[in-house]
């Protein structure tokens, strides 16, 4: 009851969110030029608070249906060379706000069958996390590297960023566990990001994981099958 109370909740708050969103940005497109400084913050800040908003409903939408089995996962043979490049633009401006180098390293090419859209949206989430925990003037890398061995995928994303205790591992792809509170709160995250990674990890048959040290930054490793077979042990 609660996980379908929480889906039709969030599902019928996108419409109003995108309503809001819609009439904000006519607003600004009108009559922007007539508005005062504080009139124009405040603005900006409307359209801020309705962007984190509308990204909270998806999120909560997401592992909702997730949870019921309503979400289905659509596979196809995909190249991750090209979906990686495109990740790292996506990011690029959060990155250039605060002076972040974000590298790429990959084999050419990556043939992986998966999810086309839930890949691109695990690759964003994670250099999205290592940025907003990144220092300025600071470098997040992702690497990906096929093991023909194992018949997996390797993809790693890390940071030179403020890294994680022990304890904090342990609970990072936990529902809306948020490491660093102040921070989190600041860059309007509400602790889904990583959940949402996780589940879309095992809906591939995968598997994630992170080392941390607190100030040495974090690394993201992420294993996926080349065939859609589970890599989980037996």
């Amino acid at each position: 009851a609660q996980q379908q109370f929480v889906a039709d909740a969030s599902h019928e708050l996108r419409t109003p969110l995108s309503v809001f969103q819609a009439s904000l940005e006519v607003v600004e497109r009108l009559d922007g030029g007539k508005l005062t400084g504080d009139s124009r913050q405040i603005l900006a800040d409307l359209q801020d608070e309705t962007r984190r908003m509308t990204r909270l409903v998806g999120d909560l939408l997401t592992l909702a249906r997730a949870d019921s089995g309503a979400l289905e996962v659509r596979k196809e043979d995909i190249d991750l060379r090209p979906m990686a490049e495109q990740a790292v633009r996506a990011v690029s401006s959060l990155a250039a706000d605060k002076d972040i180098a974000v590298t790429l390293t990959a084999a050419v090419p990556i043939i992986l069958y998966a999810d086309k859209d839930r890949l691109a949206q695990l690759l964003v989430i994670l250099l999205d996390n290592a940025i907003k925990f990144t220092p300025p003037g600071g470098r997040v890398s992702l690497a990906m590297q096929p093991d023909g061995g194992r018949q997996t995928v390797k993809i790693a994303v890390a940071d030179t960023g403020v890294g994680m205790t022990a304890d904090e591992v342990q609970h990072i792809f936990k529902r809306f566990y948020r490491a660093d509170k102040v921070r989190t709160r600041e860059d309007g995250g509400a602790g889904l990001g990583l959940s949402i990674a996780a589940w879309i990890v095992e809906a591939h048959g995968g598997t994630i994981a992170v080392t941390s040290e607190r100030g040495r930054g974090s690394v993201f490793t992420v294993c996926l099958p080349y065939k859609g077979h589970s890599i989980f042990p037996a």
